[in-house]
């Protein structure tokens, strides 16, 4: 049950060109700035032409416009351009964006960019907001959470219908960090929290990725498009238990349910909005049980549950079993340092590492799974993906040497992350 999808994080009103002032003491030559290929990006919502990128008159999705719109603004059209990664020759946790184009009243353009981790996944995506806090500025920068020298970035236009801003084009400037970039150590369990879980269904329509959903579907939407996956990819991948034992491996491909600016398995100090609320809590089960923001939600509508997760219908019924809305335990994979591999295709989830064994969910194509270690050898090998989880390793076919299990054990150690809900 989507009931809203994310917003625009950086508004630029007004027909105009934006350009972004770097630091005078910052040296030329230690600056690396690029110019995206916006004709070489996925569009989702989005149309090009011309070498402009406009909002497309279908499959947009509706947000709220601008990143500091007030609570109980309206819902407009949002498209999203994902733009191809950068690799760069210094180390960066900075980057400045130049949005050039026409952004007319009551429309914005946006952009949200990310890192490559040490453990080589993404850092979630981070909305560009004015330098300094100072809205109405025209420097945009994004502050990484951790030292890159990997960036990509995501073109986000927000406007009415048959309107909205034509961008043709986009700078983006990195500047040397001068933090210490960190490598190795013990591994890190992802976040986990109990919420409550939907059914989202709407079957022929289109998440906020631009993927068109289909009957019996796997994957999950969470309230803010800093964990949203690019189309058909596992960069942000979710675990689910239900109550029933179950479990399913699903990709973030929507952003829902209820608000679209709360990533709540973030903390308070790094979490987009309701930043008095405990980590772990979505506003949506805040408002739910204890009449937080007045029972509201950010668009100021009446939350009728308490959801901080949406099911695609597949993922509901077949993998998890679930007849109705279930509280579930929910592991944010890629809050984690474990090693994750992409699945192909829907794979069962074993309960032993033997064909035949007793089948406990469903890892879904696209999803990443912790490959926590190897057992057998050749054709027969086995990965422990959990405490008595397993896939075969053939299904499996991009996953990163990992260690063998050790003999005569079958279990996998306990997930550490916080728990809350």
């Amino acid at each position: 049950m989507r009931l809203g999808t994310a917003t625009a994080s950086l508004a630029l009103v007004g027909a105009l060109s934006v350009a972004v002032a770097t630091p005078e003491s910052a040296d030329a030559a230690s600056l690396a700035s690029w110019s995206p290929d916006l004709g070489a990006g996925e569009a989702a919502g989005v149309t090009l032409a011309d070498g402009t990128a406009r909002l497309a008159a279908a499959g947009a999705y509706l947000a709220r416009l601008g990143e500091g719109g007030p609570i109980g603004a309206a819902l407009v059209p949002t498209g999203l351009l994902t733009l191809l990664p950068q690799q760069l020759d210094i180390t960066t946790d900075r980057i400045v964006a130049t949005v050039l184009g026409d952004v007319p009243a009551g429309s914005a353009a946006a952009v949200d960019i990310r890192g490559r981790r040490s453990t080589g996944g993404w850092t979630e995506w981070i909305p560009a907001g004015p330098a300094d806090g100072a809205p109405g500025t025209a420097s945009m920068v994004a502050e990484l959470p951790e030292p890159t020298s990997e960036v990509q970035g995501r073109l986000v236009l927000t406007g009415p219908h048959g309107g909205g801003p034509a961008v043709h084009g986009l700078t983006l400037t990195a500047q040397p960090t001068t933090k210490q970039l960190t490598e190795g150590g013990p591994e890190q369990a992802a976040l986990s929290y109990r919420v409550f879980a939907t059914r989202e269904g709407l079957v022929g329509g289109t998440t906020a990725n631009g993927h068109v959903i289909t009957e019996r579907d796997h994957f999950v939407a969470l309230p803010s498009r800093r964990g949203l996956s690019p189309r058909d990819t596992s960069d942000y991948s979710v675990k689910v238990c239900a109550p029933n034992g179950r479990c399913a491996f699903a990709p973030v491909w929507d952003v829902g349910p209820w608000n679209t600016r709360d990533d709540y398995w973030n903390p308070a100090p790094t979490r987009q909005e309701w930043h008095d609320l405990p980590q772990g809590l979505p506003e949506a089960q805040a408002a739910y049980q204890n009449d937080y923001n007045s029972g509201k939600d950010q668009f100021n509508r009446k939350v009728l549950n308490p959801a901080g997760i949406d099911l695609a219908d597949g993922l509901f019924w077949d993998a998890l079993g679930l007849d109705d809305n279930a509280w579930v335990t929910v592991d944010y994979l890629w809050t984690g340092s474990e090693r994750l591999s992409t699945v192909a295709g829907d794979l069962p989830v074993l309960a032993a590492p033997v064909a035949g064994a007793e089948v406990v969910g469903i890892a879904a194509n696209h999803a990443a799974v912790p490959v926590q270690c190897v057992l057998g050898a050749g054709a027969d090998r086995w990965l422990r993906i959990g405490v008595d989880q397993y896939l075969a390793a053939a299904a499996v076919p991009g996953f990163d040497a990992a260690p063998s299990c050790p003999t005569g054990t079958g279990g996998a150690p306990a997930n550490t992350g916080s728990t809350a809900g």
